[in-house]
């Protein structure tokens, strides 16, 4: 017996905050398609996220072939041709998902909707690149008849933290970064300097981050040894549910603030001038953002004349 349901392909390679940018799309592609059969190609970090949102029939684990690993290549080739798919949704849209197209052979060609050459639902506009990675989705998912779509709250990720020593009312602090990306990293004095005053202000300063980032934290509480540093010790799931308690979140531009932010928790994000905050700005609709072209000269005053207690979640 033939499977007659639909055949789906939705192509998100990462990063972290571009993914969590197209969960709004991907839910509304899954609403769109109710019951087509829905695969998901990503990479490794993600695969976490792509199951627990529930979007997805099957994940792909890609490792990206490189491009003289011809053997990979050919696999990938009879991957994509001998899984029957008839719609490809394309949020990656780079060189390497362009290319991706090319190896449909013509009469296995799915209708393609993306940016790349070739594609049946091509969205070629220079304005799909001027804003944040959601709003080119939506604009692009339009041009295939989905049109109600939303920001994902990241309500599935309702897991209890029940574990870290943290008190209400609490404020989160990401001072971290990519490795690659040091100059995003406002000084971790400054962070030290802003949890001893949101301690004033009745708040317990949270410090979260990647283990790798373990030495900025140590900096932070040799100047507040009061703030609570759990470092190294939360899942991405984590980060979503303290920021769905947080009374707030003050962090520089980097992967966690976008996990942070759709939950309504009020977010302070610091950029320096290596990112657009239009283009790079978490999504959420309590997110303010401050940039320095050197974060180095944000100073704690920058940040407190943007701040107050009183904007933060009532808690």
């Amino acid at each position: 017996m033939t499977d007659s349901k639909e055949k789906i392909l939705v192509i998100k390679l990462g990063a972290l905050g571009d993914f969590i940018q197209a969960l709004g799309p991907m839910a509304a592609i899954r609403t769109h398609h109710p019951d087509a059969n829905i695969t998901l190609m990503t990479t490794c970090p993600f695969i976490s996220i792509a199951q627990k949102c529930g979007y997805f029939d099957h994940i792909w684990d890609h490792t990206k072939p490189k491009w003289k690993d011809l053997g990979e290549w050919l696999k990938l080739r009879k991957q994509l041709n001998d899984s029957g798919f008839t719609r490809v949704y394309d949020l990656q849209n780079n060189d390497r998902t362009e290319f991706y197209l090319k190896l449909f052979n013509a009469k296995n060609k799915p209708e393609w909707v993306g940016a790349a050459k070739g594609a049946s639902h091509r969205n070629d506009s220079p304005e799909r690149i001027k804003g944040d990675a959601y709003t080119g989705h939506v604009q692009t998912l339009n041009l295939a008849g989905i049109t109600d779509i939303q920001i994902d709250r990241l309500e599935w990720a309702n897991d209890l933290v029940t574990f870290f020593d943290t008190k209400q009312p609490y404020v989160l602090l990401v001072p971290g970064s990519s490795p690659k990306h040091t100059k995003k990293r406002w000084p971790a004095s400054n962070y030290g300097q802003l949890a001893r005053l949101m301690d004033g202000w009745g708040f317990q300063p949270v410090i979260i981050g990647t283990m790798e980032e373990s030495s900025i934290a140590e900096e932070i509480c040799k100047i507040f040894p009061k703030a609570t540093n759990l470092t190294g010790q939360t899942t991405l799931f984590d980060i979503i549910t303290l920021g769905r308690h947080a009374a707030a979140a003050i962090g520089n531009d980097t992967g966690p603030m976008h996990l942070i932010a759709p939950t309504s928790c009020p977010s302070w994000v610091l950029f320096s001038g290596e990112s657009d905050p239009k283009r790079h700005k978490p999504l959420g609709d309590a997110v303010k953002t401050l940039q320095k072209e050197l974060l180095s000269d944000l100073c704690v005053e920058d940040v407190l004349a943007n701040m107050k207690a009183r904007d933060f979640r009532s808690a």
